[in-house]
This record gives structure tokens, C-alpha cells and sequence, in this order.
């Protein structure tokens, strides 16, 4: 492996005082998460036992037909992320907030791992697993004590609200849904902060709207870094590749720069 591209990240990293991460499904890989889009990684292209791709299972339109079916792959991902701790990788983009004058984290996970390791500029692009709310009424659940932390085994689903009897959802974007208002608002707002350098980690850029952090930096001349064991799309754009998993490259690049 050459050394270079990972010496010139991690100097860039240590000049660097406005910052901008964004973090995929491989972030949380060392926590334990299968990476699979930041929202579980229990298939990997396999179908499911209702003999239809996790990407169908998962989406709008069969959450609005058959909810109850949704709730089946979506209580997988809360027990996956319910046993799940912070790696090296969340807890140096939290210590950064620390050291840095602006640091923001933008993450595709629903995983709540970057809120547990306390960062507090943080954009869940999707959501967040444990975040519930009624269609109907829109009466707010923490899945935490409303649902057991999806600790227990499956109970009926879907869940119903207890004060008009709708169908409870967590609040994340399934696919072929819209991303909320208030994410666009966000992205807006970092689109107009003048960030030393975008970083990626452990995402492949499959949404448009990830890869723009990175031409968003180009545009402007600033650097790129791509952490990613794998060459992905992101790669493709970056100024350097850091090719190595999240936890690790946090104990390389984080020696000088905390």
C-alpha cells in the first residue's frame, strides 16, 4: 500500500479547522453493522423470506400496502443497531468537535452510532431507527421505550398508536421516498460553509445527493478525502484515498490531529 496519499490525508486533516464528514453503511462495519446502504446489511443482494429484494421490502410504496411487511425487515435493523457500540472512527469525529472551530457530520446511517458517540453537528441524512411517529396523527414514540429497544422478539406488526390506532413508522426515508425538508434545509446550509476539506468514509456514493458534498468541494478548490478499503465512487472524485477501514484510519489519521 502506498504511504503517500495516507501521509498528505493526515497532514491535510491536521491543518485543517473547518471540516465536513460524510459517513456511510462502512463507518459502522467495525461496530458490527453489515454494511448494506446504512440500513442493515441483512441480505447483500439475496432475496428476502418473502421472496423480494430488501430494496422492495423497504420502501414507500410497501410500507403505504403492506406496513406490516416493512415492519418485518425494519425491526432486523433496530435489533442490529440495538447491539451495536461506537468504533475509534465515531468517537474521533465526536473528539474533533472538541479541537476544531466547525466540524459537521452528514451520515446515510440510521444506526444512531454518531449520536451515542456524541456528535453534536449532525445531519442523519435518512433518519434515525429509534425515531417513531404516528402517519395519522403524528404522535412522536421512542422505539426505545415504546418498542423495547426492538430488543424483544417480534411482537404484532405493525405497531399501532395508542391514541388514534394508526400505523407507527420510524422515522427514516425508505426507499423511493423523498429526503424530509428539513435535510435539503441542511444541505443548503453546508453547501454555503466555506469547509477546508470533505471527508468520506465507508460510503460508495450511490446517491447523487453524497456524491454533491464532494463536487460541491470542487467546485470551490477544496480538497477531498476518500476513506474506503474499496475504490468506489467517491474515490473517483477525491484528491486522496485513504484505502483502509474506518476504526483503522481513525488510529492513523488521528495520531497528530486531536
Amino acid at each position: 500500500m502506498n504511504g503517500k496519499p495516507i501521509a498528505l490525508a493526515k497532514q491535510l486533516l491536521h491543518d485543517a479547522n473547518r471540516l465536513l464528514f460524510v459517513t456511510g453503511a462502512g463507518i459502522s462495519a467495525d461496530s458490527g453493522i453489515p454494511t448494506y446502504r446504512g440500513v442493515g446489511g441483512l441480505y447483500n443482494g439475496n432475496l428476502t423470506d418473502d421472496g423480494i429484494a430488501i430494496e422492495e421490502a423497504l420502501s414507500g410504496p410497501m410500507f403505504d400496502q403492506s406496513p406490516e411487511v416493512t415492519w418485518k425487515y425494519l425491526w432486523q435493523i433496530g435489533k442490529a443497531c440495538r447491539g451495536a457500540e461506537p468504533n475509534r472512527a465515531h468517537q474521533w469525529l465526536a473528539g474533533l468537535e472538541n479541537t476544531r472551530d466547525e466540524v459537521w457530520v452528514m451520515t446515510q446511517n440510521v444506526d444512531g452510532l454518531h449520536r451515542r458517540a456524541g456528535t453534536r453537528n449532525l445531519i442523519e441524512v435518512h433518519g434515525h431507527a429509534y425515531d417513531l411517529y404516528c402517519v395519522q396523527c403524528q404522535q412522536y414514540y421512542d422505539a426505545m421505550e415504546w418498542l423495547g429497544g426492538y430488543e424483544d422478539d417480534l411482537r404484532d406488526l405493525p405497531p399501532r398508536c395508542t391514541t388514534c390506532h394508526g400505523v407507527v413508522r420510524p422515522d427514516v426515508v425508505l426507499f423511493g421516498e423523498m429526503l424530509p425538508s428539513r435535510v435539503l434545509e441542511s444541505f443548503q446550509k453546508l453547501a454555503e460553509t466555506d469547509f477546508d476539506v470533505v471527508v468520506s468514509i465507508g460510503t460508495s456514493g450511490q446517491f447523487p445527493y453524497i456524491l454533491s458534498a464532494f463536487e460541491m468541494a470542487r467546485r470551490f478548490g477544496k480538497p477531498t478525502i476518500d476513506i474506503n478499503p474499496s475504490v468506489t465512487n467517491m474515490t473517483e472524485l477525491a484528491t486522496y484515498h485513504v484505502p483502509l477501514g474506518a476504526a483503522e484510519a481513525a488510529e492513523v489519521l488521528g495520531e497528530m490531529n486531536e
